[in-house]
């Protein structure tokens, strides 16, 4: 069984369980405020295998299986016996790193709440539009018809810009530091522990793509 089936099958579960008991949902939802008060760090971990609906869940889980395959076997190919392990690291990681500024912004607040996976699944979203930067992807209702290396900005600036413009029912600073991280952690892995550019190869496919 693959990690990125093992991971859906888990975050599955564990949400419909969560739809089921609202004292779940608060138990392991991200609550800043009990983080800083409480020390209940788990909670970075936690909230990323509880969604808000089902709508929610399947989006997410969508998402996360169409790109994770994909870069899951990328992983393997670049770096061998580490790559499965890497794969783990990176999705449970950037759980954590894409809620900091959350957590930092909202830490006093006691009625801010966030759940979901998607600074994960962002994450890997983006480490595969990395890794297969001319890959056509859709946005929302348009058919994949955009190359991955022009949707990735597109999508950046626009969460940016909701991220900035207020509060609302999305943690938009989710996805876009999840985006970066995903981005950040394939290049400086692949640096340091295999002999594959990824930064080398991203420019290389986007050259060859103008050129066809």
């Amino acid at each position: 069984m693959s990690i990125t089936l093992l991971i859906t099958i888990v975050t599955v579960a564990f949400s419909l369980w969560g739809f089921k008991s609202d004292s779940i949902l608060e138990k392991f939802i991200f609550h800043p405020y009990s983080v800083s008060h409480y020390q209940q760090f788990y909670r970075f971990i936690s909230c990323g295998f509880i969604h808000a609906d089902l709508m929610h869940l399947a989006f997410n889980m969508f998402s996360f299986y169409m790109f994770g395959d994909y870069v899951e076997q990328y992983f393997s190919m670049i770096f061998g016996s580490l790559g499965k392990t890497l794969y783990i690291l990176l999705y449970l990681s950037a759980l954590v790193i894409s809620i900091i500024p959350t957590y930092i912004k909202n830490k006093n607040s006691y009625y801010y709440r966030s759940l979901g996976a998607s600074g994960a699944v962002s994450a890997i979203v983006f480490a595969g539009i990395f890794l297969m930067p001319t890959m056509e992807i859709g946005f929302f209702i348009i058919p994949p018809i955009i190359p991955g290396f022009i949707f990735g900005p597109i999508y950046l600036g626009l969460t940016a810009y909701l991220a900035k413009s207020g509060p609302g029912k999305i943690n938009h600073s989710a996805h876009l530091w999840g985006s970066i991280y995903g981005i950040v952690f394939l290049i400086i892995t692949s640096h340091f522990l295999s002999s594959y550019s990824a930064l080398g190869s991203f420019i290389e496919q986007v050259k060859l793509y103008f050129v066809k």
